[in-house]
């Protein structure tokens, strides 16, 4: 009696901790602007005289606890690239979701451990070995669906906003000033990429080179495209050359990028709708066509094996 309990009681405990975790983790803050002083302020980039929060609390606990485990760095580091990546910056992101990742792996063996609690250990050994690898990858796997989705909404909102920053630029406004004013028009339309911009142009008002802020930019999304635009505001400021043309002419060739992108998904459309129609709706579709044929075929001979 009391080892179900045990395990009913941390069970509990351990969902609990995982929807709390990935409430705090997916919940979207509506003050953008703290949230990136918030990121600056944690990279260093913008000093602070109060303690960072991620220390502060269950999951900052949680995260120096996990930090002394041997190993463990190697894969705190990979989850919070990942994360940023997924557009997931701010201070308690990390351990929110160390706590959250940690939660599912416990929750992952002691249903295993319940599932399988009148079997010795040994025969137990190979589904706690799958739970271990379930718990350990599912989470890394669902952040990385976020990641790519994250790569996916920027890839999509680049050539609107880049022809949009051509044309702020030709207007006779500066790089950080046309960034901004991009960032507030995109940020109902295209915020991740809003978000990035003004990400930039914060830390240049912050005292950091430009080169080394969209070089950041670089690294958090993991997009060519960016990387190809950092490329050229860099050299275009270094050089000194017109900056809107070349935007506009790399806004073009986004965009058609894009129609090819289309124009390969409604290719691939059809080979992917060719197995479920094969294994769901052709099966259902001769049921519906030959059974009642087969059925009066049968009962038709019957009629005349009676009549006989």
């Amino acid at each position: 009696m009391l080892i179900p309990l045990l395990y009913f009681v941390l069970a509990g405990a351990t969902l609990t901790a995982i929807i709390w975790s990935a409430s705090k983790l997916f919940a979207q803050p509506d003050d953008f602007l703290n949230d990136r002083l918030e990121e600056l302020r944690s990279a260093g980039v913008v000093g602070s005289g109060r303690p960072r929060k991620s220390t502060q609390g269950l999951p900052g606990k949680f995260l120096r606890f996990v930090a002394m485990i041997p190993g463990a760095d190697d894969w705190i580091r990979g989850a919070e690239k990942r994360l940023k990546q997924a557009g997931y910056r701010g201070e308690k992101t990390l351990s929110n979701y160390i706590m959250m990742a940690s939660g599912f792996l416990v929750f992952c063996f002691a249903f295993i451990i319940w599932a399988n609690r009148g079997n010795d250990l040994s025969n137990m050994f190979g589904a706690l070995v799958a739970a271990g690898i379930i718990g350990f990858v599912g989470p890394q796997f669902v952040l990385g669906k976020l990641a790519t989705r994250y790569r996916q909404r920027l890839q999509e909102a680049l050539p609107d906003t880049i022809d949009l920053l051509g044309i702020v630029l030709g207007t006779g406004l500066a790089l950080d000033q046309a960034m901004n004013r991009v960032s507030d028009e995109m940020q109902h339309i295209y915020p991740e990429l809003a978000n990035e911009f003004y990400t930039v142009t914060m830390q240049v008002r912050a005292g950091q080179e430009r080169a080394k802020a969209f070089n950041a930019m670089v690294k958090r999304t993991g997009l060519e495209d960016v990387k190809a635009l950092s490329a050229m505001i860099i050299q275009s400021e270094r050089f000194g050359t017109s900056l809107s043309s070349a935007l506009n002419a790399y806004a073009e060739d986004l965009r058609q990028r894009r129609r090819l992108r289309a124009e390969e998904a409604v290719g691939k459309a059809g080979i992917k709708m060719l197995f479920p129609i094969v294994l769901f709706i052709l099966p259902a579709l001769f049921v519906i066509v030959l059974v009642p044929a087969i059925i009066q075929t049968i009962h038709d001979m019957q009629s005349l094996g009676a009549a006989r």
